[in-house]
C-alpha cells in the first residue's frame, strides 16, 4: 500500500485524499496487471515492431550503415501488397438471420394459391353473402393467409430496416475523419502488413459527450468547447492570471465563438485505429484474431495532463507518472522521466501521461486509469458501446500460422533475410568495382616526387614532360597494378528475387524489373500473385464483416430515430427499444466478398459476357439483378431506381410492338407479327484470338 504522507504530497487533487484504501487496491491491482502484460509483449512483439517499422522505412536490417547500399524492396512489396488488397471503400450489405417466419404456412406457393381461392369466393344468400366452401376450410384457409401476411410485413419490416443500416454505415464512412476512410484503411492494411497485426475500435460521439478516448472526432465543435471551459474554470480559480498565454487564448475563443451564428454538434459512428503497440492483450491470448483465451485487453492513449482535465474532468496534479518523448531516432516515442527530471518545470509542462481503457470480460467492466495516479479517471462501468464480443475492438493480419505466438510473423520478418542479401549482393559489387578502378606504380628510383604529381595531376589532350635518359620509354618508368576484374555471377540477384516470389507472392517485374521468362511463364507467375493476393482479400473481407457487423449493433443501440431519418431519409425504417439479444440476432452487416480489393475487371467483364447470354433466356430470372450485376462489374456508380419503373417492358420489346403484322408466312422475317423480326439471323460475331491469362506477357 501507498503511504499516505506521500499520496498527499504526489496527488494534489482533493478526489484521491477520499479514496478508499479498497479502491486503491484495486487501481493498484489493475495497474500492476497491465504494466506485466505490457512488459510480457513488449519483449516478445512490440520491439520487433517498432524494428519493422524502421525497416519498412529505410530498407536497412539492423546494422547496416547508412552509407551502404540499399534497394527497399520490402518497402515497394508493402506499397504493391497494400494497393492490391484494398483498392476502395467495401459494400456493406445487410442480412438477417434465417427464421421459419411461419406457423401455419408450409411455405408452398400451392398451398397459398389455395388458401387465397378458398377465402375468396362467396355468393347472393338470404343473410347476403356467404361462402361456397366449407367454412370450417375457409377458416383453415383464412388462418394460413393471415399468417403469410403478417411473416411477409415482418420480412420487410426488418429487409427495410437492413437498408437504413446499410446507409447509415455508408455515411459514417464518408464522415470519418481526419482522414478519410479509405485512406485510414490503407494504413492500417500497411501496419498490418508491417508490424503483422492492425485494430480498429468502434466508438460513438453523441450530442451530450464524447467518449473521451476518440482520437478522430466527429467535425465538429466538441472539442474547442472542453477547452474552452477547462479554461474558464482554471481562470475562475485564479489558476490563469491576465498576462498568461492561457488567458489569451481564452479570450480569442470566446470571440471566435461569439462570431459564430450556429455550433454544429452531431452525433455518429466513429472509427478508431489504435497503433500495433498501443492494444495490449491478456498474456494467455492466445491468439490475436478473436482475441482468443483473453480475460481481458487493454488499449492505451498518450495525454497530456491537460487533456486529462478536459477529457475526465480530473487534476492530476503530481500525481502520476511522466513521460516525455524520445529522440525520433530512438526505437520508442516515449520514455519514463525520472523524479530528478520531473523538477524541471520545462520538462514537467512537456511530459505526458499514460492513460489506459481497461475492458476486464470477465467483470464485464471497462476502467480509466492513469499511470501512477491512484484512483479511476470515471467511475467503472460497461463499455461504452454495446458490441456481443465486449470489446469492440477488431485485429487484421495477414499471416496467420499455428504456433503458440500470440502475434503471426509480418511481411518484414518474411522477407528480411531476401533484404538484407539483396542489399550485400549490391554493396558487394558496388565495393568490387571501387576495388577495380584502374590504378598505377612506379619505380621510386626512377621518377622524381614532381614527375609523380605531374603524372597523377594531368588532363586529357596535354602533354607533361618527365626526366628520363634517351632511349627510355615511360612503359618503364610507370605501370598499371593488376586488380581483379568484376564477376557479375558473384553479385547475381535472380535467385534472391526468385526467393522474394516465393515468400512475398509477387515476380520481379512487380517490383519494376524487366521479366525475361516466357509469356507463359509470367502469366503462371501471375496466376500465383492473384492466388496470393485473393486470400489476403479474403481475410480482409472477414475482417470488415466483423467490424460490420459490430458497428450495425452499435448503431442499432446508440442512434436515435430523428438522427436516422436526418442522415437515411424520411422512409427510413429504425426499430426502438431492442433488447441487446435482439440487436446482436436479428439484423447484421456484412462486407460484399471482394468489394474492398483490386477486382481483374477483363477477367470479370469477359466471364459475364459468356454468361450473359444464357442468363437472359432461363425463366424467372430478374432483369433488375441483370442490370445490378452488369453496372458491378463496370465499376459504375448509375443508379437502377431512378431509372427503373415497375411493369414496363423493354425497349426492345417496346420496339417489336411498333411493327406491322399479319404477313404471309415465309416472307420477311420483320413483317411476320411483333416477334418475327426475332426469327431472323443475327450479325456475325467477330472471331476473337485467344487472350492472355493475366499479366504481362514480356518475353
Amino acid at each position: 500500500m501507498v503511504d499516505e504522507e506521500l499520496m498527499a504530497d504526489e496527488v494534489g487533487a482533493e478526489e484521491t485524499e477520499d479514496v478508499s484504501e479498497n479502491q486503491r487496491a484495486l487501481v493498484n491491482k489493475l495497474l500492476k496487471r497491465i504494466e506485466s502484460d505490457s512488459g510480457f509483449f513488449e519483449e516478445r512483439a512490440f520491439k520487433q515492431m517498432r524494428k519493422n517499422m524502421k525497416v519498412a522505412r529505410t530498407g536497412r536490417h539492423e546494422g547496416w550503415g547508412k552509407d551502404k547500399y540499399v534497394t527497399n524492396i520490402i518497402g515497394r512489396h508493402i506499397r504493391m501488397k497494400t494497393e492490391a488488397l484494398y483498392a476502395k471503400n467495401p459494400k456493406a450489405v445487410a442480412g438477417r438471420r434465417e427464421t421459419m417466419d411461419f406457423e401455419v404456412w408450409d411455405e408452398t406457393p400451392e398451398t397459398l394459391m389455395q388458401a387465397m381461392q378458398a377465402v375468396g369466393p362467396q355468393v347472393p344468400g338470404p343473410d347476403g353473402l356467404v361462402p361456397v366452401v366449407d367454412p370450417a376450410a375457409q377458416a383453415q384457409a383464412s388462418l394460413i393467409v393471415n399468417d403469410f401476411i403478417t411473416g411477409m410485413e415482418r420480412r420487410d419490416q426488418i429487409t427495410k430496416t437492413g437498408k437504413t443500416l446499410e446507409i447509415l454505415f455508408a455515411y459514417a464512412m464518408t464522415e470519418h475523419r481526419p482522414l478519410g476512410f479509405k485512406r485510414a484503411m490503407k494504413k492500417l492494411v500497411r501496419r498490418a502488413c508491417v508490424t503483422a497485426v492492425g485494430y480498429i475500435e468502434l466508438n460513438f460521439e453523441r450530442e451530450m459527450g464524447a467518449a473521451p478516448e476518440v482520437v478522430a472526432r466527429l467535425n465538429d465543435a466538441k472539442a474547442r468547447m472542453e477547452r474552452m471551459e477547462r479554461l474558464m474554470e482554471e481562470a475562475a480559480e485564479g489558476e490563469v492570471e491576465e498576462d498568461d498565454a492561457e488567458f489569451a487564448e481564452l479570450g480569442e475563443m470566446v470571440k471566435a465563438l461569439m462570431a459564430e451564428p450556429e455550433v454544429v454538434l452531431r452525433e455518429g459512428l466513429v472509427f478508431d485505429f489504435p497503433k500495433s503497440t498501443d492494444v495490449i492483450p491478456d498474456q494467455r491470448c492466445e491468439s490475436i484474431v478473436g482475441f482468443e483465451g483473453a480475460r481481458h485487453l487493454t488499449v492505451q492513449y498518450m495525454f497530456s495532463p491537460e487533456e486529462v482535465k478536459e477529457h475526465f474532468g480530473v487534476d492530476l496534479g503530481n500525481g502520476y507518472t511522466p513521460w516525455g518523448r524520445k529522440g525520433k531516432d530512438d526505437e520508442e516515442t516515449y520514455q519514463k522521466v525520472g523524479d530528478a527530471d520531473f523538477e524541471n518545470e520545462d520538462l514537467k509542462d512537456k511530459s505526458c501521461v499514460r492513460v489506459f481503457k481497461h475492458y476486464d470480460k470477465v467483470a464485464g467492466l471497462v476502467y480509466y486509469l492513469a499511470d501512477g495516479y491512484k484512483d479511476f479517471l470515471r467511475e467503472p462501468g460497461p463499455p461504452d458501446v454495446f458490441v456481443e464480443d465486449f470489446w469492440p475492438i477488431y485485429a487484421l493480419t495477414f499471416n496467420e500460422v499455428e504456433d503458440e505466438n500470440t502475434f503471426p510473423p509480418s511481411d518484414i520478418e518474411l522477407l528480411m533475410s531476401q533484404q538484407e542479401e539483396y542489399n550485400k549482393a549490391r554493396q558487394g559489387k558496388r565495393e568490387h568495382r571501387y576495388a577495380a578502378l584502374p590504378r598505377w606504380g612506379y619505380s621510386k628510383s626512377a621518377l622524381q616526387e614532381d614527375d609523380v604529381k605531374g603524372f597523377v595531376l594531368s588532363k586529357p589532350f596535354t602533354a607533361t614532360a618527365f626526366n628520363m635518359a634517351p632511349g627510355q620509354k615511360i612503359g618503364d618508368l610507370i605501370g598499371p597494378i593488376p586488380v581483379p576484374g568484376v564477376d557479375p555471377n558473384l553479385y547475381d540477384t535472380n535467385e534472391i528475387m526468385t526467393d522474394i516470389q516465393l515468400v512475398g507472392g509477387a515476380q520481379d517485374a512487380n517490383y519494376g524489373g524487366v521479366a525475361k521468362a516466357t509469356a507463359t511463364e509470367s502469366a503462371i507467375a501471375a496466376n500465383a500473385t492473384l492466388a496470393s493476393d485473393n486470400t489476403a482479400i479474403d481475410d480482409l473481407d472477414e475482417f470488415l464483416s466483423l467490424v460490420a457487423r459490430g458497428a450495425g449493433q452499435v448503431l442499432l443501440r446508440e442512434m436515435s430515430i430523428d438522427q436516422v431519418k436526418m442522415i437515411a431519409g424520411r422512409g427510413a425504417v429504425w426499430p426502438e427499444g431492442m433488447t441487446l439479444s435482439d440487436i446482436a440476432d436479428e439484423i447484421y452487416l456484412e462486407i460484399e466478398a471482394g468489394s474492398s480489393g483490386k477486382p481483374n475487371q477483363a477477367v470479370e467483364l469477359d466471364n459475364w459476357q459468356k454468361i450473359l447470354p444464357f442468363a437472359i433466356q432461363m425463366p424467372g430470372i430478374n432483369p433488375m439483378w441483370l442490370a445490378k450485376e452488369t453496372l458491378r462489374r463496370l465499376d459504375d456508380k448509375a443508379d437502377l431506381t431512378e431509372a427503373f419503373v415497375s411493369g414496363m417492358p423493354s425497349i426492345i420489346a417496346q420496339n417489336a410492338m411498333q411493327r406491322p403484322g399479319g404477313a404471309e408466312p415465309g416472307s420477311d422475317p420483320a413483317a411476320q407479327g411483333d416477334e418475327g423480326a426475332d426469327n431472323q439471323a443475327g450479325p456475325a460475331e467477330e472471331q476473337r484470338g485467344s487472350e492472355a491469362a493475366f499479366g504481362s506477357n514480356q518475353v
